[in-house]
């Protein structure tokens, strides 16, 4: 290759071909990636890694000329404005289909959202996965983060489940298609990411705050390690015109709430509880399975998509070079 850039435009293009997500030159940019040898998925070294020159930028001109260059045109191809691996033009039709499936998701997600704002303990909502890229299907779920106050984790979750449930959007069972997914959730004293690899980076770019602005600037900034991995992530930005605004109504019904649920004796017992339910759930001892359950996260990931991304990103990077 004939720079670093190059190196660093088609690490991403082959990175995000692996997730079915043609780029615009200006997204080639703002989430251009460089692998790090720090902890990734499978334990092995990533293919075509650096050392991570954390002083390393490139301006957006730089990025659209090093697209036109040789050193990664025999291996992409252009679009109508996207640029993806040669052979995967389907995938531009494909993109723009799922962003219109997107948009309506997303109206069900801040409805849901609307409603969480009310829930005592309640600090933060945002949107992970497919749908925060703008890149899901129609059968697809709806994925939440939840930042709850610290000391009431338990107690938090427990009335997120019970609200989402009544408004009928709980995902559970067969019951998936524009349901919540309910499988994330930190206090804003444990705000940073614990897993820090190529999969959570880009995860975390594209996280997509609805509700908490403050919590989700001090989010950007508790996990700068993205910077590892993603060139030109900005710590700073909360740029979100889909934020619900933090009425003062909701603010009143939240520190009510509080004052009822504040009593130690209900955390107690709901941490309980939770805790032999989670202990009990086979998918907790599935092989491969990431379940989390503390005071600062209750992460439930039966099946992590992690290390099958970067499987599929190490094999596909390494038939091009």
């Amino acid at each position: 290759m004939s720079s670093n850039l190059s190196k660093h435009i088609l690490t991403t293009l082959v990175y995000y071909d692996v997730m079915d997500y043609p780029m615009t030159s200006f997204e080639v940019w703002k989430y251009l990636t460089r692998t790090s040898n720090l902890n990734q998925p499978t334990g092995q070294q990533a293919l075509g890694g650096d050392s991570g020159n954390q002083n390393e930028k490139y301006s957006l001109s730089e990025v659209i000329k090093e697209l036109d260059g040789d050193g990664v045109r025999k291996n992409i191809a252009e679009y109508r404005g996207y640029y993806f691996l040669k052979g995967r033009e389907k995938l531009v039709e494909q993109r723009i289909g799922r962003n219109k499936i997107a948009e309506s998701k997303f109206k069900i997600a801040r409805r849901v959202a609307w409603w969480l704002r009310f829930v005592p303990f309640m600090r933060g909502i945002a949107l992970t996965g497919r749908l925060a890229m703008k890149n899901t299907e129609s059968k697809s779920d709806l994925d939440f983060l939840i930042v709850l106050k610290k000391g009431r984790i338990f107690t938090g979750r427990a009335l997120v489940t019970l609200l989402v449930h009544i408004l009928g959007k709980r995902r559970y069972g067969s019951k998936i298609a524009n349901r919540v997914c309910l499988n994330y959730f930190i206090t804003d004293k444990s705000l940073e990411i614990n897993l820090k690899d190529i999969f959570s980076a880009s995860e975390y770019h594209f996280i997509t705050p609805i509700f908490g602005r403050k919590t989700f600037k001090k989010f950007q900034i508790k996990n700068g390690w993205l910077k590892k991995y993603k060139i030109h992530y900005q710590p700073d930005e909360v740029a979100n015109l889909k934020l619900l605004k933090d009425g003062k109504f909701a603010k009143m019904t939240r520190k009510i709430g509080e004052k009822l649920f504040k009593i130690d004796f209900i955390e107690r017992h709901l941490r309980d509880w939770q805790l032999r339910r989670i202990a009990a759930d086979p998918r907790t001892h599935k092989p491969g399975s990431m379940i989390i359950a503390t005071d600062e996260s209750l992460v439930f990931l039966p099946d992590p998509q992690s290390p099958k991304v970067f499987e599929k990103f190490q094999e596909r990077l390494a038939s091009l070079e």
